[in-house]
């Protein structure tokens, strides 16, 4: 069975460490740090003497001061390593910590998960053709020499690089090392281990080049992994679930995050608060629970994403100003039923489609499979046909040869709403407010990826009111908006009302609309 010996980087809070080792260690596990030497000596000495008894904790036998983007990092590891390399020879696995990672799992379902496969986890995406860096100097990382660091030596750290910059004075990467990149917390075979740590030793000219790399801790044991181990025997993946905000800052989670975190596909995550002591001390008890069972559903950076691009009152994300298109044609009405269920505003243009000769074009800005005619290629991809939306449908009309058509729009899109009833065309929308039981929202939650098969019963109670709460958010805006010609039908209304909505939005004969919404499967999920 897979031993673990964790490899811990850290520099504050030596009870919160003493409590960390005690518990990783406490099913016989193993743990080398590496305590900072930025941090006090009595910092230090308390962890020392707390863990003295036990036999399962070693330290590194050298402390460095570490900062970050440089080069010390890395060696501190490389110290860490080398103790728990020669304290713990039972160990299989090498986990890579910090200070700030506690455990989502068990200790039972860790040592079955890396016993079920032999390979290291670690990312390892080719640095120049993946697009692991999103902003920021990429190349320069490498082909220049960087000595100072670049957060409390700023002016060393710029000055450097402009006189290299200027005097062209760039190296070549080593000839046989292809880099690679990714995150710093890895899990590695103790073989895999053993090999880094003999190239080390051998290959100082490959040392040199990545101790005056710019951040070399992605990618350093990224690098080197892929160049030692066969290519079969790599899985690129963290086992740290850890998530970053818009801004590159990692997201901090608290106590209300418990049922969230076990219910990920990874063994531990990152930066757990300092002030979550409850959700500290349940993740030590879990580490050493026996049948533990977790549902993993894995739908946290979906369900981040989703949360967090919605923004909030104010709405942090404006909608964008797309690019002005010539006009639909002053004549011309776009008639745009607005609905959140896709299938019932589809019966109901099924239903106009029958009873009226108006053209109608179901979701074209949601869907990718709508049904459109060829219209010289704008129609071809969702992002064309957002940027050229006024031209696509002013072609579509052109296509029917017609001055009235129906589209479909999820209330999501009211950016497209707000830009065609700007044009100079007229703009009608009609708004289906539909009913919303639990088991839709849970179905759409899961359609759109915020839950799974595995999602567990309490995660979506919690994730429910969200939904409702952001469905009604996206009915208010567009009632906010004050469009001129605005009408709505409700499910929970009765026919004839309904038929007045519809016989208003598309001028037609009440007896039409009546026999339109008559359909008495139209709400039906």
């Amino acid at each position: 069975m897979a031993k673990i010996a964790f490899i811990l980087l850290c520099h504050k809070d030596p009870d919160a460490i003493i409590r960390q080792a005690q518990s990783l260690t406490a099913v016989g596990d193993y743990m080398s740090i590496h305590f900072d030497a930025r941090a006090s000596k009595e910092a230090f000495q308390k962890i020392k003497t707390a863990l003295a008894d036990n036999p399962n904790v070693t330290f590194a036998k050298k402390r460095i001061k570490c900062g970050w983007g440089e080069w010390s990092l890395v060696q501190a590891t490389l110290y860490a390593v080398e103790a728990a390399v020669e304290s713990f020879p039972r160990a299989t696995h090498f986990y890579m910590l910090s200070g700030d990672c506690m455990a989502i799992k068990s200790a039972e379902y860790a040592h079955e998960f890396l016993d079920r496969r032999d390979c290291d986890y670690v990312e390892s995406f080719d640095y120049f053709n993946s697009d692991w860096i999103k902003t920021g100097w990429k190349e320069e990382r490498l082909i220049y020499r960087h000595w100072f660091n670049e957060r409390t030596q700023k002016r060393r750290f710029y000055a450097m690089f402009e006189l290299q910059k200027r005097l062209g004075l760039t190296r070549e990467i080593p000839r046989d090392i292809e880099v690679m990149i990714g995150s710093q917390w890895w899990c590695l075979r103790r073989r895999t281990v053993e090999w880094i740590l003999d190239f080390t030793r051998t290959r100082k000219d490959v040392m040199r080049f990545f101790s005056s790399t710019w951040i070399p801790d992605e990618t350093f044991f990224q690098t080197l992994v892929r160049h030692l181990v066969p290519e079969h025997e790599i899985e690129s993946r963290t086992l740290t679930f850890l998530m970053f905000s818009d801004y590159g800052m990692p997201i901090t989670f608290y106590n209300d995050h418990y049922d969230l975190l076990l219910s990920q596909d990874f063994l531990f995550a990152r930066k757990i608060s300092p002030e979550a002591m409850e959700l500290r001390r349940r993740l030590g008890v879990l580490y050493s629970s026996d049948g533990s069972k977790f549902q993993i559903s894995n739908e946290g950076r979906s369900l981040y994403k989703f949360l967090s691009e919605k923004g909030r009152i104010g709405r942090r994300f404006a909608p964008r100003f797309w690019e002005k298109e010539s006009s639909l044609g002053r004549e011309r009405e776009l008639l745009i039923v607005v609905c959140k269920k896709w299938h019932v505003a589809k019966r109901l243009l099924d239903r106009v489609r029958q009873m009226t000769n108006i053209p109608c074009i179901e979701y074209l800005f949601n869907e990718d499979s709508c049904d459109l005619p060829d219209l010289g290629g704008i129609q071809s991809t969702m992002g064309k046909r957002h940027r050229h939306r006024r031209a696509l449908v002013r072609m579509l009309f052109d296509y029917y040869e017609t001055e009235r058509m129906v589209v479909c729009m999820d209330p999501a899109n009211l950016d497209l709403m707000e830009d065609f009833a700007r044009d100079r065309s007229s703009t009608r929308l009609l708004e289906i407010e539909c009913a919303f039981s639990d088991d839709y929202l849970i179905g759409h939650a899961m359609r759109i990826g915020l839950a799974g098969d595995r999602t567990s019963k309490e995660t979506l109670e919690r994730l429910l009111p969200t939904v409702r709460n952001d469905m009604v958010h996206e009915s208010d805006r567009i009632r906010d908006a004050n469009f001129e010609h605005l009408t709505r039908m409700r499910e929970v209304d009765g026919r004839d009302p309904n038929a007045r909505a519809v016989a208003e939005f598309l001028r037609i004969p009440d007896q039409t609309a009546q026999d339109i919404v008559g359909l008495d499967h139209l709400y039906a999920d």
